[in-house]
């Protein structure tokens, strides 16, 4: 079974390190091992010089994509390298690396094409506080998902997320790039795959600050409403399909 962190670090100096550490701690401890790829999202700051310094396994992106951009590079080398799971895995290190089996597992079952790691299904897993404001957004987002999808997504923002081979050969393909955790899942499931969650622990940053604030909170919350909603009627009028 051939795993792969997929990892996108834009201006990660002062956590990527640590990120790795935690890999290659969890290597040495496990059975299953974990492959990674960081994909540096053109960093201004010194992120690819600890990369290249540490021999660090990560492809250099010259200018900056996204986080959408970022992460279907490492769909696409997750897809050319014929790995069995892709797990999306933030660079900042709020994301725990044991919760990893969790949102494996439904996946080895058979049971989901996509485990997506939650925050909310259980309150007493994360000591994640978020705020009101994304509270509020990601509640609105789940309503407009299971309005137009049919399905309850608690925690539709979360980029803590596994994916098997077939939906890392959609995603190589396409993955969207404006709102890409929400519309990603949109996408997945009007072309009829499944989708679950479990419930996951979330960190704090390392280091390093957020760019997110309330007003630029509110604008996400709009736009991408207004995105997941023309998703759903777009994919639908194509036959599910892209």
């Amino acid at each position: 079974m051939k795993i792969l962190l997929i990892i996108p670090a834009y201006n990660e100096e002062e956590n990527i390190l640590n990120v790795y550490n935690t890999i290659k701690e969890y290597n040495e401890k496990n059975e299953q091992k974990l492959d990674y790829i960081i994909i540096n999202d053109g960093s201004k700051d010194n992120t690819l010089n600890i990369l290249e310094g540490n021999n660090i396994n990560h492809i250099n992106l010259v200018h900056n994509l996204g986080i959408g951009g970022a992460v279907q590079t490492g769909y696409k080398y997750a897809y050319e390298n014929n790995y069995d799971i892709a797990i999306q895995f933030d660079g900042d290190g709020q994301h725990d690396i044991n919760y990893v089996s969790n949102i494996c597992e439904p996946l080895l079952e058979g049971q989901a094409n996509m485990c997506i790691g939650t925050r909310y299904l259980d309150k007493t897993t994360s000591e994640f506080k978020s705020t009101f404001m994304r509270r509020l957004g990601k509640n609105i987002i789940s309503f407009f998902i299971k309005l137009l999808c049919h399905k309850k997504i608690t925690d539709p923002t979360s980029g803590f997320r596994a994916v098997d081979k077939d939906i890392i050969k959609v995603f190589a393909k396409n993955y969207p790039t404006e709102y890409p955790e929400p519309e990603s899942t949109v996408e997945v499931l009007v072309n009829g795959y499944k989708v679950v969650e479990v419930p996951v622990s979330m960190n704090e940053r390392i280091g390093g600050t957020s760019s997110i604030n309330i007003w630029k909170s509110v604008d996400y919350m709009v736009k991408v409403n207004l995105a997941v909603i023309i998703d759903s009627i777009n994919f639908k009028k194509k036959g599910g399909k892209r």
